[in-house]
């Protein structure tokens, strides 16, 4: 499986969490179709088949997102300081 990028990562879930909410303040068959989308983009982007999986997905690879940045930071700190 190919992996997003964490900007495009963090992009599905800003898009799902508005689309969520306003269809949650006010459905209609357009914000309906519109969650669809959102929900199918970020499954498809994470590999699994619920939103709930999407989700908890999508929140294990942004950890590694920021566990990366951290041990790149840590190495160039070590490589400075030799």
């Amino acid at each position: 499986m190919i992996l997003p990028s964490e900007k495009e990562l963090r992009a599905a879930l800003a898009r799902f969490a508005e689309v969520r909410f306003a269809h949650d303040v006010h459905p209609t068959a357009h914000s309906g179709r519109a969650l669809e989308d959102a929900t199918y983009t970020l499954c498809v982007m994470v590999g699994t088949r619920t939103v709930a999986e999407a989700l908890a997905a999508a929140d294990v690879l942004l950890q590694r997102f920021v566990a990366d940045r951290k041990g790149t930071a840590i190495q160039g700190d070590k490589t400075l300081a030799a």
